[in-house]
């Protein structure tokens, strides 16, 4: 749904969902709000607490719809960058990177703490899945004990949330990258974490 395009008739619950994302793509976490949203689809605002009863039960939803999203991109990218462990994990940065651009919602979305007191097993099961998928990734690499693996997820997730920060931030705008060339860093730099 574009910006200034108003809500009229069916489905408004997956509305607000979509329109989350712009909001969040645009404004962050921080200056997210039910009002934001509502604005976004031009219903009024107690529309939302029709099938959200506050903030926190709306961003509850776009998480799992997130942690969907992105595990599903992560699956894409591992599949399309071949049968190289180390490439598939890599591939997971670059995916990450391109995917957070585009929606704004990061694993600080996905995995915010205001969530953790929100009873939603829907999410729960999402961002288990999603955090399955990066685990089995990274423990094809064969790079030891679990806690090798967790590691190995963690410095992959560190790589490419902080390349997502800084092209939101603006740091490689002087040099004109795009999210692509800053995905492909990514992948670059994840690479590196498994090669010894």
């Amino acid at each position: 749904m574009s910006p200034g395009r108003s809500y009229h008739h069916g489905d408004l619950r997956a509305a607000l969902i979509e329109a989350s994302f712009e909001v969040l793509a645009e404004n962050g976490l921080r200056r997210f709000s039910v009002a934001a949203v509502a604005r976004r689809l031009q219903v009024s605002s107690a529309a939302p607490y029709r099938h959200f009863p506050d903030r926190d039960h709306l961003l509850s939803a776009v998480s799992a719809a997130a942690a969907r999203d992105l595990r599903d991109a992560i699956g894409s990218a591992a599949d399309a960058a071949g049968p190289d462990p180390a490439d598939r994990l890599a591939a997971a940065a670059g995916a990450y990177v391109r995917y957070v651009t585009r929606t704004g919602a990061g694993f600080h979305v996905i995995f915010a703490t205001e969530l953790y007191e929100v009873a939603d097993d829907a999410r729960r099961e999402q961002t288990r899945a999603l955090m399955s998928t990066l685990l089995d990734l990274a423990a094809a690499t064969h790079t030891g004990s679990h806690e090798d693996v967790m590691l190995l997820v963690e410095a992959t997730i560190a790589v490419a949330h902080g390349y997502t920060s800084l092209f939101a931030d603006g740091f490689f705008a002087r040099n004109a990258r795009t999210a692509d060339d800053i995905a492909n860093r990514a992948v670059e730099a994840a690479h590196a974490l498994t090669t010894d």
